[in-house]
C-alpha cells in the first residue's frame, strides 16, 4: 500500500480511535498516551485527521501586579504553557520584579483583525480608479460584511496599488474574538460585492497585505488587532535582591543586543524573546500559535536613572488575542484562561504584555549576570 492510498484511507475513518487503530497497525506503533489525551469531546477539537492530543506541561506565574484604569492595581496569575525548562522560573522572577515594584502600568488599544486580498486591474489606471471606487463605496462595504455577523464591524479600508494589482486592507472590530475566521468570511462577501460592480477579478482574498502570521513593517507601522504597551520602574534594591544584578549591566546589555544586535541583523524584534512568552502565553489559553510571529515584534527600552532605578518598557504593535472564539472554546483553554480571569480580550491583551514585560526584565537581568546558561543547566536539562 503506497503512500497516497493511506492518505486516502485517513480521511475515510469517522472518528479518531478507528484512524488511530489504523496507524498503530500500519505503523507498528502504540499511540496509547495520545489516546489517553484526549479529553474533549471530538466535535468541538476543529482538528482533521484527528488520532488524540498531545500535552504541553503548564506552569504559573504570579501575581504580577498591573496598573491601568486610574492606576488602580490588580493583581494577576497567569498559566503559561513550555517545554522549555527555565522559562516559566525566569517569566516568575521578572512578575516578581515588578509586583515588588508597585506593578506594571499597561496600555493597550484595539486596531482591529485585518484581512487583505489582492486584486488584478490590468494597469496602474485602473488601478487608481479602483482606489477612489474603494473609498467612496466604503459605507456599501460595510453593509455587505455587517451581514455576515452580529459581532463584527467595519472600521476601514486601506488600498496600495503597483502596476496591475490593487491590495486592500480591510479593518474589522471583532470584540472579543481574535476573530480571523470571522473577517475571512466577511472579506468574501465584500470581494464578491466588488467584483460584482467593478468587474475587477480579485486573485485571492489572502494577498499577503493583512498581513498575517507573518512579520512585516506594515504591522510594525499599522498596527494588528491590539498595539500595546507595559512600563516599570525598577528600583536599584529590587535589582539587587530580586534580579540578582545590576543595573548599569543590565542597561549596556539592552544597548548591545536589543538595540544594535537587532540593527545588525536587521531583525524586526528590537527584543530580547517576546516569542518565549507570546507562544507560552498563547499555548496555554487556546490562542492560535501562529500569530506568535506578530507577538515576537516589537521593542523593548531600558533607561538607567540618576537614581541607579532602572526603567523597563516594551511596546507590542501587534498583538493577535481573543476571550471566545477558536482554541478558547476547549474546555481545558477555559479552565486556563479563567486564571487569569480577564473579562474580556483587551484586558487579556494587558496581562499579556506585561507578561512580555516580565520575560524582558528577567532575561535582560540573566544575560548581564552572565547566569543564562547556569539556569538552562539545571532547569533545562
Amino acid at each position: 500500500m503506497g503512500i497516497l492510498d493511506t492518505d486516502k484511507k485517513l480521511t475515510e475513518f469517522t472518528n479518531s480511535k478507528k484512524r488511530r487503530e489504523f496507524l498503530e497497525h500500519k505503523l507498528k506503533v502504540k499511540l496509547d498516551l495520545i489516546k489517553r489525551a484526549q479529553v474533549e469531546k471530538e466535535r468541538i477539537l476543529n482538528c482533521e485527521n484527528l488520532i488524540g492530543a498531545t500535552i504541553i506541561p503548564l506552569g504559573v506565574i504570579g501575581p504580577l501586579a498591573i496598573k491601568r484604569e486610574a492606576y488602580n492595581i490588580k493583581y494577576y496569575y497567569v498559566p503559561l504553557a513550555t517545554t522549555e525548562g527555565a522559562l516559566v522560573a525566569s517569566l516568575n522572577r521578572g512578575s516578581k520584579a515588578i509586583t515588588a515594584s508597585g506593578g506594571a502600568i499597561v496600555n493597550t488599544h484595539k486596531v482591529g483583525t485585518t484581512r487583505g486580498p489582492v486584486f488584478f486591474t490590468g494597469g496602474i489606471e485602473k488601478s487608481s480608479l479602483f482606489s477612489r471606487w474603494i473609498k467612496k463605496n466604503e459605507k456599501k462595504l460595510a453593509k455587505e460584511a455587517e451581514k455576515t455577523s452580529l459581532h463584527l464591524k467595519f472600521s476601514k479600508a486601506e488600498v496600495k496599488t503597483v502596476g496591475p494589482y490593487a491590495y486592500v486592507r480591510f479593518y474589522f472590530d471583532t470584540q472579543d474574538a481574535m476573530g480571523m475566521n470571522m473577517v475571512t468570511i466577511a472579506t468574501q462577501k465584500i470581494v464578491n460585492l466588488i467584483q460584482k460592480e467593478t468587474g475587477i477579478k480579485c486573485l485571492s482574498i489572502a494577498g499577503n497585505f493583512d498581513i498575517d502570521k507573518k512579520p512585516a513593517w506594515l504591522n510594525f507601522i499599522a498596527n494588528r488587532g491590539f498595539k500595546a504597551w507595559a512600563e516599570v520602574t525598577i528600583p536599584k534594591k529590587v535589582i539587587k535582591e530580586v534580579l540578582k544584578s545590576d543595573a548599569s549591566r543590565i542597561f549596556e546589555v539592552w544597548l548591545a543586543k536589543c538595540m544594535v544586535g537587532s540593527a545588525m541583523s536587521g531583525s524586526l524584534g528590537f527584543n530580547a524573546h517576546f516569542a518565549n512568552a507570546a507562544s507560552a502565553f498563547f499555548a496555554a489559553t487556546g490562542q492560535d500559535l501562529s500569530h506568535t510571529v506578530e507577538g515576537s515584534m516589537g521593542i523593548t527600552l531600558v533607561k538607567l536613572l540618576d537614581s541607579g532605578d532602572l526603567y523597563f518598557s516594551v511596546y507590542m504593535p501587534s498583538v493577535m488575542i481573543g476571550t471566545v472564539g477558536g482554541g478558547t472554546k476547549l474546555k481545558i483553554k477555559q479552565e486556563a484562561l479563567s486564571i487569569v480571569g480577564a473579562k474580556s480580550s483587551e484586558e487579556l491583551a494587558g496581562v499579556f504584555v506585561a507578561t512580555v514585560l516580565a520575560g524582558e526584565i528577567s532575561l535582560l537581568a540573566s544575560l548581564a549576570q552572565g547566569t543564562l546558561a547556569e539556569a538552562h543547566e539545571m532547569l533545562g536539562r
